[in-house]
């Protein structure tokens, strides 16, 4: 067994068999019948900002991958990469609308998406980062899809059904993500020499951003203890083992310690990056607040 197929096996027992697919997993409503009523000792404020804060990871990383369309090295990857795209928005949809339940106000997910400035939004700094080259956005994906599937793995088991449900779903997606960007570090990372080169310097340029993921916001720490949310820092060991494993089989370095990094996205404090990106995704819906299609 070559060290390619060992570590595909090893990532995919986690999450074995057809389901891992995100493809050809259905589109049965992930939430039918499930009981949206908040659920006894969860804070509903802390609930809402948490939806916010995982529904605004996947929106916006969903709008820089979208920019690959019609952009891509393959239409192979062009596909892939927009059903990427497709399902972390969909995560983003069932997140925001029950943000909207949590908080009482009744929000849809349209008003979160279209109707907030930069400073509302709670994603991290990694999602909303320019796309950069090809290597780039894999590099972006490892890290994202590897740190989400940590933390949705462990929602699984929220007190909060409607969570439950989404991450129940979400897991075989994102397994699909960390397998697609692992795929592909392994292809560049262990290419020509020129491959090798941008692979490494794309882990390098994202490297500083990661350690945000791992930062516990206090909304996190609360919601945590109350068995509804995942304090961030307790993957970090998680997903750095997996990273190392990837990226030294790809014939990369090790990769360094996650820097100590303080919460910035997740109080909306964001990059010059992220204003034109939201006037991208937000300028239909604004420029016609009354359309229907």
């Amino acid at each position: 067994m070559s060290g390619d197929d060992h570590i595909y096996s090893v990532l995919g027992q986690e999450h074995g068999g057809d389901d891992r697919w995100a493809f050809g997993t259905g589109f049965t409503d992930a939430l039918a019948g499930v009981d949206t009523t908040l659920p006894e000792g969860v804070d509903g404020a802390d609930l809402a900002l948490y939806c916010q804060m995982l529904g605004d990871d996947a929106l916006v990383q969903a709008q820089r991958l979208v920019h690959w369309v019609t952009d891509a090295p393959e239409l192979e990857e062009e596909v892939a990469l927009a059903n990427i795209a497709l399902d972390l928005l969909g995560q983003a949809r069932l997140l925001l609308s029950r943000a909207g339940q949590a908080d009482g106000t009744g929000r849809d997910e349209d008003r979160f998406a279209y109707w907030r400035g930069p400073a509302e939004f709670r994603n991290v700094h990694l999602a909303e980062a320019p796309r950069g080259d090809f290597a780039r956005a894999v590099a972006t994906l490892l890290v994202l899809s590897t740190a989400r599937l940590a933390v949705f793995t462990r929602l699984v088991d929220s007190a909060d059904p409607v969570l439950s449900a989404v991450a129940a779903k979400a897991v075989n997606e994102l397994a699909y993500h960390r397998e697609y960007a692992v795929s592909w570090a392994l292809r560049l990372g262990d290419g020509t020499p020129f491959s090798h080169e941008r692979m490494a310097a794309a882990v390098a340029d994202v490297w500083p951003l990661t350690g945000e993921l791992f930062a516990a916001h206090p909304v996190e720490t609360r919601l945590a203890a109350q068995g509804a949310g995942v304090d961030p820092s307790t993957v970090a060991d998680e997903v750095h083992d997996v990273l190392t494993q990837v990226l030294t089989t790809a014939t990369l370095a090790a990769p360094e310690p996650f820097p100590e990094a303080a919460v910035a996205g997740r109080d909306g404090r964001h990059t010059p990056d992220l204003p034109p990106l939201l006037d991208e995704l937000q300028r239909v819906a604004r420029e016609h607040p009354e359309a229907t299609w």
